[in-house]
């Protein structure tokens, strides 16, 4: 068995997103005196009850049935993925449950992808880049057997079903791969260097045969061109990240380092800034996430899927885990992946 399966990191990390989505549910388009005020000590923040999820993970749990949906039809490919995914993505707009104030990015697409046969490039959203494609994307770094190639296309692919700025793109990419090399053992201390390198490498590669011909709906001289301004986006946020890291202080508003959250490659950061100041205490990372003054839920989110890749199903009181709403769903995808 290996660590992987041992730890039962998809399990851990999907629990985490919720957990983490449902704890900043509550503070999101709070500041912090005010979210201090009504929950008292942000180091004894409580998961709420009902603990309610938002769009955030509802959203996640839609890309993981589609990209379910697709692994079980065969080797995963852009065609392969993209049917399952729109499909699960149009399920949710449509449904009664869609009722967590989700973002107008994905509202919009949405109704697009509606259309039987229209392109999902002609209902992609180019010129937005807010956090909601990356914040659902742990899925895709949590698959087993996937090349790089199909995990990169993968985690773009999913993005540019709402989300076609080329930052949210190369935001989701990483996102999905620090999620991958927290499951697979990567120390977090070494996590900013493999992704700024990750991030180098990828800076003007095009994946031509998942992304198609999106790049032309911004305007670039070059598919290349497109691609880098949101590599190099992520890599300016990278740099944030560093700094903050050098000289971390971990009782201020983490938003105030590397950014509220409300875009992709800020909530890439401060997610994992929250992550990374509490590396062994996945609580504090996401009360640390939820108290802040930016976009409370999804940056708890993916701190919580950060924490539980890299520590597992056991990193979560039982008590929080059994409450969260989806809990069934939740455990029965990571148990699939985890085996």
């Amino acid at each position: 068995m290996t660590t992987y399966e041992r730890k039962r990191a998809a399990t851990g990390a999907l629990l985490g997103l919720a957990l983490g989505d449902a704890l900043g549910f509550p503070t999101e388009f709070n500041d912090v005196p005010s979210i201090l005020a009504k929950c008292g000590p942000w180091r004894e923040m409580e998961l709420p009850t009902p603990a309610f999820v938002t769009d955030d993970t509802q959203m996640t749990l839609a890309l993981g049935r589609g990209l379910r949906t697709a692994m079980d039809r065969g080797y995963l490919a852009p065609k392969r993925l993209e049917r399952p995914v729109r499909e699960e993505f149009v399920e949710w707009y449509l449904s009664p449950e869609n009722n967590r104030a989700p973002g107008n990015t994905c509202l919009v697409a949405c109704n697009l992808l509606k259309a039987e046969g229209r392109a999902w490039q002609d209902a992609s959203q180019v010129h937005s880049k807010g956090c909601g494609a990356n914040m659902r994307v742990a899925p895709v770094g949590l698959a087993p057997g996937l090349s790089d190639e199909q995990r990169a296309g993968a985690a773009q692919l999913q993005s540019g079903l709402t989300h076609g700025h080329p930052t949210a793109l190369a935001a989701s990419d990483l996102t999905a791969h620090a999620v991958r090399l927290l499951a697979q053992g990567a120390e977090p201390g070494a996590l900013v260097g493999l992704l700024r390198s990750y991030a180098l490498e990828n800076r003007t590669r095009y994946h031509h045969t998942w992304l198609g011909d999106l790049w032309t709906r911004g305007q670039d001289p070059s598919p290349e061109h497109f691609i880098a301004r949101g590599w190099d986006e992520c890599l300016g946020v990278l740099e944030r990240l560093e700094a903050a890291l050098r000289d971390p202080s971990p009782e201020t508003d983490p938003c105030l380092a590397t950014g509220e959250g409300w875009i992709a490659e800020e909530a890439l950061a401060t997610g994992l800034l929250c992550f990374l100041l509490f590396p062994d205490e996945p609580l504090t990372a996401l009360r640390r996430a939820a108290c802040s003054r930016g976009d409370s839920d999804s940056l708890a989110c993916l701190a919580g899927a950060f924490a539980g890749a890299y520590l597992g199903a056991e990193a979560w009181p039982q008590a929080w885990a059994d409450r969260i709403e989806y809990h069934g769903e939740l455990t029965a995808l990571g148990a699939l992946w985890d085996a």
